[in-house]
């Protein structure tokens, strides 16, 4: 009895553990360690720690680089003055003391006339000859005095108001703008500005600034119509049979899991050891790695080491090192392999020729 006594316990606790094991409905989840913070990553004095999927962070404002697409939009455009009107300008003419049925209503709301090719604006067959008055060449002002000069041939005390609106010989500037390598924008015949490494507003302000020397109080709205500067790399090591890189755009919302999902996954030759290699400031210090755990992040859904994607950031999917060494062995031993199957096949032909009823003779020469 006292020999099966340690065969009991055992028996027991082996029992007891099937019974606790097969009675829960669940099963523990294993705590996951947190990723080791490395170099300039790690979190400094104010706090910070590296951006992760549930602790996002938002980039810094947007600095200007080639070959970024700017989309500008002129607001006001507008000579210095004194501008000469000219044909297919378009001017706004305010009238008071008019005829009640003319366009312009007869009170102080203006209206929009294109100057002809001839040099004309007409304000409505009301007025008649006097409505039709040549302005080309002539200044606001001038085009003033001569609209209502004409009008008073029908009219008692015309007061006329004339504003350039738009004039047709000049650049046009509304449209999508390519930040040249030289970090400039080309605007036509009011040259170029160099916006490279600004933000959207200073740029808008060195546009503006720029166009001041040509235009009257120039106001121009800038955008930022393709982010093309800013990008990521994901490296995958090839086993032997070449890496592949592929640099996509960033968005500011990247993860890990997104920034794969762009290549497919992992392929054949890639093993599970995957890692971010994100630049130091100034290139100077020690290299800042973060190591991102796979099975975690996909079968798992942990988020600590699905990191946010930075500008700069190379993803690096290790290659599979068995796959590795199978091919590194493949190179060395194919060559070989290959002399060794000439010298054999060699061999084998001149014994079948020795075989045959008239292989070779050295007394025939045959």
């Amino acid at each position: 009895m006292v020999a099966s006594t340690p065969y009991l316990r055992r028996t027991t606790l082996v029992a007891l553990l099937c019974l606790v094991t097969t009675s829960s409905g669940c099963y523990s989840l294993v705590t996951r360690p947190q990723p080791r913070l490395v170099g300039g990553q790690a979190p400094d004095h104010t706090g910070l720690a590296v951006p992760t999927e549930k602790d996002k962070t938002t980039l810094p404002p947007y600095t200007v680089e080639p070959p970024d697409i700017l989309f500008i939009e002129a607001i006001r455009v507008v000579p210095k003055p004194p501008y000469h009107i000219q044909g297919s300008d378009i001017v706004s003419i305010q009238l008071v003391g008019g005829f009640p049925t003319a366009p312009t209503g007869g009170g102080p709301a203006g209206d929009q006339y294109v100057v002809s090719p001839a040099g004309k604006i007409d304000l409505g067959p009301v007025y008649g000859d006097a409505g039709r008055v040549k302005i080309s060449g002539l200044t606001e002002e001038e085009a003033q005095e001569a609209i209502e000069e004409s009008l008073r041939q029908v009219l008692k005390a015309p007061q006329v108001s004339v504003q350039l609106v738009m004039s047709a010989g000049m650049q046009p500037i509304t449209g999508e703008h390519l930040v040249g390598p030289d970090g400039t924008v080309n605007l036509g015949s009011y040259g170029s500005v160099y916006v490279a490494g600004m933000t959207v507003e200073e740029a808008t302000a060195a546009i503006n600034q720029h166009l001041s020397d040509y235009l009257d109080n120039p106001q121009v709205s800038l955008s930022v119509f393709a982010y093309n500067s800013k990008v990521y790399y994901v490296v995958t090591e090839g086993a032997g049979l070449g890496d592949t890189l592929a640099r996509f755009p960033i968005t500011g919302n990247e993860t890990v899991l997104d920034a794969l999902s762009q290549v497919n996954g992992l392929t054949r030759v890639s093993s599970k050891r995957i890692w971010i290699a994100r630049p130091v400031e100034g290139g100077a210090g020690c290299d800042v790695i973060l190591p991102v755990n796979w099975k975690e992040i996909t079968a798992g859904g942990a988020t600590a080491s699905n990191y946010q994607v930075l500008p700069g950031d190379r993803i690096f999917i290790a290659q599979d090192p068995l796959i590795a060494l199978d091919s590194m062995l493949n190179r060395f031993i194919a060559p070989m392999e290959r002399v060794f199957g000439v010298t054999l096949l060699g061999t084998q032909a001149v014994q079948t020729i020795n075989r045959s009823p008239l292989g070779f003779n050295p007394g025939t020469g045959f």
